[in-house]
């Protein structure tokens, strides 16, 4: 059997690597560091099928340093100390090491701390790849001797790419129509090796295949989200400030998200009701009324059906009360979950408990709505890689011609804003 088309595509080069031009460009850090050859201990954090291990292999052989590779889901400190002790007898001959470790962030506290001597004293050049914030999954005193590079997943022009490259290695055009190539990359969800995956299916394919023709025969993934993680934490953060921001169809995209992703509802909905106290309160006082009916409603009914009350309540919070609109909002922000994937929420509207996020911009430029003229910002919501869907809407009956009215001033102010944004970037530049 023949190598596996993601085999076969690994780039030979830092040039070849695609999607990560903010760090391995002339320009950049890590790019830098190549141009002076000195490499420093690094963390490479980033989504699956990115590029980190063939990052790191490749900066090996461009510094002239032995690539050793060890992977924290099988291998224990008495497989380190064999590295640390081959590294220590390396180095006495003026040969260093470079020290891979997949998944750095499955190691224990304990197993972290046996890097410590070995990086301070220059052994080894530890490079450990992570999925996970390092903040949360590596200690404080491997992180203080380790610079951290987050990594893209790869956008649709980088998927693109993957793409031509692979017809012209297998010397074979995709056997699909514009529209399911457009499709195939969407399935990807920024994973390279998952779409080297998704091709290789495709080489015994006859004849075209329109997009329900790809569906059938590949299996789209499950969009990237860990209850236990940071995507946790992000996605309860982007809820809760869409709420706070006036923006019903951005708070509904991202309780979709939760849900799709596992989350577990009766949690979505004591966040609902701790939202109603701090961010509404008296201002309006059936606020947390309609949430503890959500929570009641989910606890009595369960799933699939108890989720369209928190959805119900996720509206009233952050607009007005119950409608036949919010079924079918509903209804269309999981759609457009299941079919945007993982994008991440902006970086302005997330939490940045630690000093890293912080210097990651996480939480820079946003601006609390309570605080701005008229309680409103006018600020987006949703993902930068998308343009913003309208996905709840109220009918005339009732209250929810208030609310309409309210959606129609927002929608204004947000075009408003817009505008004047793209105006105040033409004239800087």
């Amino acid at each position: 059997m023949g190598r596996p088309l993601a085999d076969r595509l690994r780039p030979e080069s830092l040039e070849d690597v695609i999607g990560q031009d903010h760090l391995l460009g002339d320009d950049a850090p890590i790019g830098r560091m190549v141009a002076e050859r000195r490499l420093v201990s690094m963390v490479l954090w980033g989504p699956p099928g990115c590029g980190k291990t063939t990052i790191a292999r490749l900066l090996a052989e461009r510094t002239n340093l032995v690539f050793e590779s060890v992977s924290a889901t099988f291998s224990g400190v008495a497989e380190l100390r064999k590295v640390f002790q081959a590294a220590a007898k390396r180095r006495e001959v003026g040969q260093s090491t470079m020290l891979f470790v997949d998944e750095i962030h499955r190691f224990n506290r304990a197993q972290q701390d046996s890097f410590l001597p070995y990086v301070e004293d220059g052994t080894v050049v530890l490079v450990g790849a992570t999925t996970e914030n390092p903040s949360f999954e590596l200690n404080s005193a491997l992180l203080s001797r380790c610079q951290v590079f987050v990594l893209k997943r790869l956008d649709e022009e980088a998927l693109t790419t993957l793409i031509a490259r692979a017809e012209e290695t297998t010397a074979r055009e995709l056997p699909l129509d514009v529209q399911a190539r457009h499709a195939l990359v969407a399935m990807a969800d920024g994973d390279g090796r998952y779409l080297l995956n998704l091709i290789e299916q495709l080489q015994s394919v006859s004849g075209r295949l329109d997009t329900s023709g790809l569906v059938e025969l590949v299996q789209q993934r499950a969009p990237i989200y860990d209850k236990a993680q940071e995507g946790h934490y992000n996605l309860i953060s982007a809820l809760h400030k869409s709420m706070r921001g006036s923006d019903p169809d951005a708070s509904l995209y991202w309780l979709a998200r939760m849900l799709e992703g596992g989350e577990d509802p009766l949690y979505i909905a004591r966040r609902l009701v701790r939202f109603a106290n701090e961010d509404i309160a008296i201002a309006d006082p059936q606020a947390v009324h309609q949430a503890v009916a959500a929570w009641d409603v989910y606890e009595r009914l369960g799933s699939p059906e108890g989720e369209l009350a928190i959805a119900q309540a996720v509206v009233y919070l952050a607009t007005a009360p119950k409608s036949v609109a919010v079924y079918s909002a509903f209804n269309a922000a999981t759609r457009l979950a299941k079919k945007t994937g993982s994008l991440m929420p902006p970086a302005n509207i997330l939490n940045a408990p630690t000093k890293l996020m912080k210097n990651l911009g996480y939480g820079e430029g946003y601006e609390y709505d309570p605080h701005t003229q008229g309680g409103f910002s006018g600020a987006n919501y949703f993902p930068e890689d998308m343009e913003p869907e309208r996905l709840y809407r109220p009918t005339g009956n009732g209250y929810e011609r208030v609310i309409g009215e309210k959606l129609s001033e927002w929608h204004r102010l947000r075009t408003q804003k817009r505008a004047q944004e793209e105006a105040d970037d033409a004239s800087e530049t």
